[in-house]
């Protein structure tokens, strides 16, 4: 399976929809490879610690690589320009774009589906830092979304503050600590969270590919 992951701007979860995608597949045991084609490298700084069950590779080394990995995730840049999109869309069986409930990031969603839509480009959004306190933002995100034929992921990614504590121990979020060393309380929700997304990837890609995935 190839998977893009593609955002217009920074702050939308992008790397760490990347890299947890990444991890729910690894656990299932399937050979996982993310592909950091980020001018900023943030998933090589995820993995910096060597924590996580995959390799990270910077994109000009991503061929060899990933000559035997059964996941291939492309972490994208942030980016408006459509031909960087074109690019690291190429040869993608689905790309994903996530989302913030935030206007602007709804509103530059739609603008890449459309790119992606003139590409005959498999694409889904996927709504992330959904603040359970504003529920209510999170579902007319979703209605505009749906409104310009957006297709959206029912997963919602939460927002939690054990996704930024993830990303500073270069672990799963399944795995993040609180200040004093305690498993974080909340972190299982967004890993649960994670799995559903990848699920719900796996049924699009199946319909679409029957041998795209397997777990």
């Amino acid at each position: 399976m190839f998977l893009t992951v593609f955002g217009q701007k920074g702050g939308v979860a992008k790397t760490c929809t990347s890299i947890h995608l990444a991890c729910v597949w690894a656990q299932r045991g399937l050979s996982v490879c993310v592909v950091d084609a980020d001018r900023n490298r943030s998933a090589t700084a995820y993995a910096a610690r060597g924590m996580l069950p995959f390799d990270v590779v910077p994109v000009e080394a991503a061929a060899k690589a990933t000559r035997h990995a059964q996941v291939i995730i492309t972490d994208g840049q942030a980016s408006s320009h459509e031909d960087e999109l074109k690019n690291l869309s190429a040869g993608a069986d689905l790309v994903l774009l996530p989302t913030t409930p935030q206007a602007r990031s709804v509103e530059l969603t739609v603008e890449l589906s459309s790119i992606l839509r003139q590409m005959d480009t498999m694409h889904a959004a996927l709504l992330v830092k959904v603040d359970s306190r504003k529920q209510r933002l999170a579902q007319e995100a979703r209605q505009i979304l749906e409104g310009f034929d957006v297709d959206v992921m029912q997963a919602e990614i939460p927002l939690l503050a054990a996704f930024e504590k993830a990303e500073v121990e270069g672990v799963c979020v399944s795995n993040a600590v609180d200040d004093r060393g305690r498993a974080d309380l909340r972190r299982m929700g967004g890993w649960a969270a994670y799995c559903q997304a990848a699920v719900q990837i796996r049924d699009r890609l199946s319909a679409a590919t029957p041998d795209a995935i397997s777990a």
